[in-house]
């Protein structure tokens, strides 16, 4: 069969099939899901996406072998960080990771997990590159975003050759949230991630950590930024 034959052939198929669901109550493995038109469905899932900010200018710039410094420790704080707060990764895009949080305050484990990457980003891995590089005037900068939604896990691409791909708001918003500046904030929720985030991940010593913003773009939705950054 000539490959557009199967190309379409796959295609149509997709749209015509019919879609099971099943409940979840663990975030899936590719291998969990068939690569039919099956789904996992959760009533609320956290999505944290991390970002480098900068990074194309970056590697305009700087030597391959500086860039991937930067990638690797960026990744790596991220990724430690996040699995200390119970998060699950499920990708990592380049210069960005994404990772998901489901059960017992994971709004809170989200939001805590990206003020500790901030923390990170300003008392280890900047020092870290002075310290190294005390002739450079190259600072890390980065943004977090995090949304809460209803999402479905599904897998795609081909037989030896897929993974799983997250459909609904929180994937997109959290994406989406990290493409705002990081001058002033680095850290961006939801308002409904924000309303049920636990006393001491929205104060400390009775000061609100979380400005409240307007996301124009996104038609006004409240938001809330923070650039704290919480002791790791």
């Amino acid at each position: 069969m000539a490959l557009s034959d199967d190309l379409k052939s796959q295609v149509a198929t997709i749209f015509r099939d019919s879609w099971s669901t099943t409940s979840g109550r663990v975030v899936p493995v590719p291998s969990s899901v068939g690569l039919g038109n099956q789904a996992i469905e959760f009533d609320e899932v956290v999505v944290l996406y991390a970002d480098l900010d900068g990074s194309t200018t970056m590697v305009d710039k700087k030597s391959w072998q500086f860039s991937a410094e930067v990638y690797k420790t960026y990744l790596h704080c991220a990724a430690k960080i996040i699995k200390s707060e119970d998060g699950v990764i499920t990708a990592y895009d380049g210069d960005r990771i994404m990772a998901v949080f489901i059960g017992e305050r994971m709004r809170s484990r989200a939001a805590l997990a990206g003020l500790r990457l901030n923390s990170a980003v300003r008392n280890i891995i900047n020092p870290a590159i002075r310290n190294q590089y005390p002739q450079s005037d190259f600072v890390l900068k980065h943004v977090v975003g995090v949304d809460v939604s209803s999402i479905r896990a599904t897998r795609t691409g081909v037989r030896g050759d897929n993974d799983l791909v997250w459909v609904g708001r929180a994937a997109n918003y959290a994406a989406k949230l990290t493409s705002l500046p990081s001058d002033s904030w680095q850290i961006w929720i939801t308002s409904d991630v924000y309303n049920r985030l636990a006393p001491n991940v929205k104060e400390r010593n009775g000061q609100n950590v979380w400005d409240a913003r307007t996301w124009t773009a996104m038609n006004r939705m409240p938001i809330y930024g923070s650039n704290w950054g919480f002791a790791i």
